[in-house]
C-alpha cells in the first residue's frame, strides 16, 4: 500500500511539474510575442518619421500632384493611429501602395532622380523596408511557435485553463504590395 501511494505521489509531482514547465513556455512564447510586435513597431516609426521628408523632396520637384501627396500624408497618419495588428496591417497595406504612387511620380523627374536629398531618402526608406522585413518574419515566427503550443495537446489543456489565446499573424494582402518601393534608375 505504501509502494502504491509512493508511486501516485511521484506521479501527481511528474504531472504537475510538466504542467509547469508548458505554462513557463507559453508564458515566454507570449512575451516573445510581444516583444516581436515591438519590434516591428520600432521599423514602422522610423518609416512614419521618413516619410515627411521625402513627400517634401518631391513635392518641391513636383508640385502639381497634391492628390498623390495627400494620399500619403493620409495613409501615413492612418498607420500611425492603427491600434492593432489587423488596423495596422491594414493601414500598412495602404501606406504602401501610397508610397509606390509617390515613388512612380519621382520616376517622372529626371533631376528629381539625381538629387543627394532624395537619393539619400530612398536609400534610407529601402533600408527600412528590409528591417521591417525581418521584423516581420521573426513576428510571424513567434506566433506560429506559440500557436502550435496553444493548438497541441497537452499543452492546450494548460493554455485553456489559464487562457493563453492564438496570436493574429502580420501579412500583406497580396503580391504587389508586398514589393519594397524602388525607382529605377
Amino acid at each position: 500500500m505504501g509502494t502504491l501511494l509512493l508511486v501516485l505521489l511521484i506521479l501527481v509531482i511528474i504531472v504537475i511539474m510538466y504542467g509547469v514547465s508548458i505554462y513557463n513556455k507559453l508564458v515566454k512564447l507570449r512575451t516573445m510575442v510581444q516583444e516581436a510586435w515591438s519590434g516591428i513597431n520600432v521599423q514602422l516609426k522610423k518609416r512614419h518619421d521618413l516619410i515627411p521628408n521625402l513627400v517634401e523632396t518631391v513635392k518641391g520637384y513636383a508640385s502639381h500632384e497634391r492628390e498623390t501627396f495627400e494620399n500619403v500624408t493620409q495613409a501615413r497618419a492612418g498607420a500611425m493611429q492603427a491600434q492593432d495588428i489587423k488596423s495596422q496591417e491594414a493601414a500598412e497595406n495602404n501606406l504602401n501602395a501610397a508610397l509606390i504612387r509617390l515613388l512612380a511620380v519621382a520616376e517622372q523627374y529626371p533631376e528629381l532622380k539625381a538629387n543627394q536629398n532624395f537619393l539619400q531618402l530612398q536609400n534610407q526608406l529601402s533600408l527600412i523596408e528590409s528591417d521591417i522585413e525581418k521584423s516581420r518574419r521573426y513576428y510571424n515566427g513567434t506566433v506560429r511557435e506559440n500557436n502550435i503550443l496553444v493548438d497541441t495537446f497537452p499543452s492546450n489543456v494548460i493554455a485553456g485553463m489559464f487562457k493563453f489565446t492564438k496570436s493574429l499573424f502580420f501579412e500583406l494582402e497580396n503580391e504587389a504590395e508586398k514589393a519594397v518601393p524602388q525607382v529605377q534608375f
